[in-house]
């Protein structure tokens, strides 16, 4: 079982860019994936996620209008798509799988990936 990130990169300020979080092992569609990031010196929070029942949950003010997650059963994959970045949200990106349902606190998922690392700066 694993799940592994993908398309971190440097981006300007105001750029975008879409996180992949390919699963393997096990079918996205029957478990809660979420996002979470981790800036340096700082706790790692809850981004967003999505249950297995395709219900959607972000827990970030300040990504709200701006993150969108989805998830490509057909691929096994869940993107974060990140739009109007910031210097904000510059960390290290993790995928993880949960239970059925979404929660906040990362002890309640199981399976995590290696990170992938997203630096906003001009």
């Amino acid at each position: 079982l694993q799940v592994v990130e993908s398309g971190g990169g440097l981006v300007q300020p105001g750029g975008s860019l879409r996180l992949s979080c390919t699963a393997s092992g096990f079918t996205v569609s029957y478990y809660g994936i979420g996002w979470f990031r981790q800036a340096p010196g700082k706790e790692r929070e809850a981004v967003s996620c999505i249950s297995s029942a395709g219900v959607i949950t972000n827990y970030q003010d300040s990504v709200k209008g701006r993150f969108t997650i989805s998830r490509d059963i057909a691929t096994n994959t869940v993107y974060l798509h990140m739009s109007s970045l910031t210097p904000e949200d510059t960390g290290v990106y993790y995928c993880a799988r949960g239970g059925a349902r979404c929660y906040s606190s990362w002890d309640d998922y199981g399976y995590w990936g290696q990170g992938t690392q997203v630096t906003v700066s001009s």
